[in-house]
């Protein structure tokens, strides 16, 4: 496993366990495990780049960590939200980021000639 593996994996770990240390996967009456929605879990994570996105838009503080950008702040909770979310569903993230930036480093519409063809991507 490679260094970047080992820092997303205990990155996973520490969301993930911040989030079972405050409840969020369990019934807080009967501490039973809950089965959590992916479809609400994969939408709070979409609402956080929206919010940094609004934050970029309007270039303002974040409300709770008043020093910080909202963009970076928001973009902070969606990294919290994914890492959550792949340890939760016991998903190997950090293996999956791995291989596609090797893959999308041999892409062609990835390279910067192509992309400044005709047709070629913008964004």
């Amino acid at each position: 496993m490679s260094d970047m593996q080992n820092a997303l994996n205990l990155l996973i770990e520490a969301c993930h366990g911040a989030a079972l240390k405050g409840g969020w996967w369990h019934d807080p009456v009967t501490g039973e495990k809950l089965a959590r929605n992916k479809g609400e879990l994969l939408c709070l994570i979409h609402s956080e780049v929206s919010e940094a996105m609004e934050g970029a838009r309007k270039g303002i503080l974040d409300d709770h960590l008043t020093t910080r950008p909202m963009e970076e702040v928001e973009l902070a909770d969606a990294i919290i939200r994914i890492c959550d979310y792949a340890g939760g569903f016991d998903l190997d993230v950090a293996g999956a980021l791995e291989e596609k930036l090797a893959y999308n480093a041999q892409r062609a519409d990835h390279k910067p000639e192509n992309r400044v063809k005709d047709g070629g991507k913008k964004f």
